[in-house]
């Protein structure tokens, strides 16, 4: 049997202090009714996704999109239908929303959206609407007290709210003392930290998630921490996005990008060969490899979540 096929654009509208988003209740006399969603509709046949957006957002909340940015394009697979949800996040509109066809709407805190039911096709909107755009992974740094304070000025004056700890250099116990500091930083300014290493360190150290190093992320066959933490995987090609989407990974990093001086000999994939992984990959991807916060709006643009890097974070 051949699917339907049907494109839909969705709307993550975020409110001006940027800690609520808009959500609306599906009336209950339609498929899945009673669920919450992010608002939109379908496509009609000669639109693109911010046209067919901006027309939906007028007619079923009375605003106007004044600003907006690609946020994450998702494949879902029904039994009786494929649907594209092309997301956009609006950043301004115009106009107060309302449910003009009497739907229930309501702005809801970011860390609450978990405790409301949604479509199963909306999850990795979930995850892409808490994320920030920006993912920092920690420098190889000995002296402790400079690793300290690189920290608390990438959190403090960059704004970072998404921290990763790499350290390989250290031993496991230099590590968990380092991870205890850099988590008290990180909660201090309101960031989440993830460790590079073992799922096991969360047994001692209490941060926010695990991520898994390539290959890591191939030598398992199931999640290893609860969907109540981050779980993040570098990977680097197609074999790699799939296994992460099997673990149930909640975002990964796809590199690299551009020649790097810590991998000058392996080639880069280019922006052609990202967008093409991003395109199918089911969940948030962070740009990896030579980025910077020049190439964050070129990232969203070709389906990203944002960029993650080490070298323009680290200074």
């Amino acid at each position: 049997m051949v699917k339907r096929r049907v494109h839909v654009a969705a709307a993550a509208m975020i409110s001006a202090d940027q800690k609520k988003v808009l959500i609306a209740r599906r009336p209950s006399n339609v498929d899945q009714g009673g669920l919450w969603e992010f608002p939109g509709g379908k496509l009609a046949p000669y639109e693109t996704g911010l046209e067919g957006l901006k027309r939906e957002l007028h007619e079923e909340l009375g605003v106007e999109i004044i600003r907006a940015q690609p946020l994450i394009r998702v494949h879902h697979e029904y039994p009786d239908k494929h649907i594209l949800l092309d997301v956009w996040q609006v950043h301004e509109f115009a106009g107060e929303p309302f449910g003009r066809e009497g739907q229930a709407v309501r702005w809801v805190p970011m860390e609450e959206l978990v405790n409301y039911p949604f479509p199963a096709a909306n999850l990795p909107i979930l995850r892409a609407v808490m994320l920030p755009t920006e993912y920092l992974i920690t420098m190889e740094e000995a002296d402790e007290a400079r690793f300290d304070a690189f920290l608390e000025r990438a959190l403090q004056e960059d704004n970072i709210r998404l921290v990763q700890l790499r350290a390989k250099e250290l031993d496991e116990a230099s590590y968990v003392a380092r991870a205890e500091r850099a988590l008290k930083l990180c909660r201090q300014y309101g960031a989440s930290l993830l460790l590079n290493g073992e799922p096991k360190l969360l047994e001692q150290v209490d941060a926010d998630g695990i991520h898994l190093t390539s290959e890591r992320l191939m030598q398992l066959d199931r999640r290893p921490i609860a969907e109540s933490k981050w779980l993040s995987a570098s990977t680097h090609d197609q074999a790699q996005l799939s296994q992460a989407a099997v673990l149930g990974c909640d975002f990964v990093t796809l590199s690299p990008l551009r020649t790097t001086p810590s991998h000058p000999e392996v080639a880069p994939m280019g922006w052609h060969d990202f967008q093409q992984l991003v395109e199918r990959a089911g969940m948030p991807v962070f740009a990896l490899g030579g980025m910077t916060r020049f190439d964050a709006n070129h990232a969203r643009a070709v389906g990203a979540q944002g960029i993650a890097s080490i070298r323009d974070f680290w200074k």
